[in-house]
């Protein structure tokens, strides 16, 4: 492949070299959480900032840690994840927000992503369609566990994972809307708990190079729940679920310790 940095010996889109990066990394769309996010670590600093790409670097437990955003989508997310993988990180751990798709899914609630609806374009150039967008068990797992621990309302299931926001809350203004409802009501038919722009493209992206990966999304709101006439109270306050990422990953990091002892 072409070295478009002409020798700078760092990555060309995140604009980082491996000694920079830890191999375990929380992704995050929005480069603004990134620095929230950093505040969970031990001795985090700013590493490098390259278009929608802000990454820190800390320790949790003594094992060096990244967090690293992707900007919004699948294109940018994959982009994000080869170059990490570059890098020797191995393990990713996205950290979202999204729109409840179940009833009983309401604003402030955590979703653990068990599968993914590949809805978006940007995974069928890793695999075929017929290839499920799953997480890694461990780190499924991991997730799960440290939201019962820390007593939070969570939900696992699967997400519905798109390439437009709009599509989604808009549908009937596209040529396609029909389609669009008549898909959205068969993800809901079939208990589909959210909605969202990266998982699928993270979980077929991390399977093709043999990397873990799991997702979890703050819920919003909850467009179906506003349809029925349900209460749909709104909640942005992320920081549950960055410590319940956190803990997942400290998890993630001893069972490595354990195994390679």
């Amino acid at each position: 492949m072409i070295d478009y940095t002409q020798g700078a010996g760092v990555q060309y889109h995140i604009g980082i070299n491996e000694e920079e990066i830890g191999s375990y990394v929380f992704l995050t769309g929005d480069p603004g959480r990134v620095e929230e996010v950093a505040k969970y670590l031990q001795n985090a600093h700013f590493v490098q900032r390259n278009r929608e790409y802000v990454t820190y670097t800390g320790f949790l437990d003594g094992t060096k840690v990244s967090v690293v955003s992707t900007g919004i989508g699948g294109p940018s997310t994959a982009i994000a994840i080869e170059e990490l993988v570059r890098c020797k990180a191995h393990t990713f751990l996205r950290l979202g927000t999204c729109g409840g798709m179940a009833l009983d899914v309401k604003g402030g609630d955590l979703c653990i992503a068990s599968g993914a609806i590949r809805a978006e374009g940007c995974s069928r150039e890793y695999a075929p369609i017929e290839f499920p967008a799953v997480p890694d068990f461990s780190v499924l797992q991991a997730q799960v566990q440290s939201a019962q621990k820390l007593s939070l309302p969570f939900h696992v299931g699967v997400a519905h994972c798109k390439d437009s926001f709009y599509g989604q809350h808009e549908p009937l203004k596209s040529p396609v809307g029909k389609r669009l409802v008549e898909n959205w009501q068969a993800y809901c038919a079939l208990g589909t708990i959210c909605s969202e722009m990266e998982s699928s493209t993270l979980f077929i992206v991390s399977s093709a190079l043999h990397v873990r990966a799991g997702a979890m999304f703050m819920a919003i709101a909850n467009q179906e729940r506003e349809k029925q006439g349900l209460s749909n109270p709104q909640d942005h306050d992320l920081h549950p679920m960055f410590s319940c990422a956190v803990e997942a990953m400290k998890a993630l990091i001893a069972e490595d310790k354990k195994r390679e002892a």
